[in-house]
């Protein structure tokens, strides 16, 4: 089984910076996709961005141009730099991770909460 850690969530202001890391260990084949997801008070869990192991992107609309996710494969990390951060990114942010072991499975972080203040 694999087990995520995030790291680096906060309280912001609008327009600054935040950069959430999500470390994987524990034992797998393979971790094929990595993402970011979020779920706000009242809302439901949504993707904010994957990373296929080979380095492709995907980003939800509302971040595109402003959240980069990026992986390091050898250390089973995986970032979210989030740059010019709103009053509706505020939301528990989970990490998650697709992989093999024996299986397809999948994994969720405890989640890290991001508090943008207007």
């Amino acid at each position: 089984q694999v087990q995520l850690v995030e790291s680096g969530g906060g309280l912001v202001q609008a327009g600054g910076s935040l950069r959430l890391s999500c470390a994987a260990s524990g034992w797998f084949h393979r971790i094929n996709d990595m993402g970011w997801y979020r779920q706000a008070p009242g809302k439901q869990r949504e993707l904010v961005a994957a990373i296929t192991s080979g380095g492709s992107t995907n980003y939800a609309d509302s971040v595109k141009g402003r959240f980069t996710i990026s992986r390091d494969n050898a250390k089973n990390t995986v970032d979210l730099q989030m740059n010019g951060l709103k009053p509706e990114d505020t939301a528990v942010y989970y990490c998650n991770a697709r992989y093999l072991a024996g299986s397809l499975l999948t994994s969720w972080g405890q989640g890290t909460q991001v508090t943008v203040s207007s």
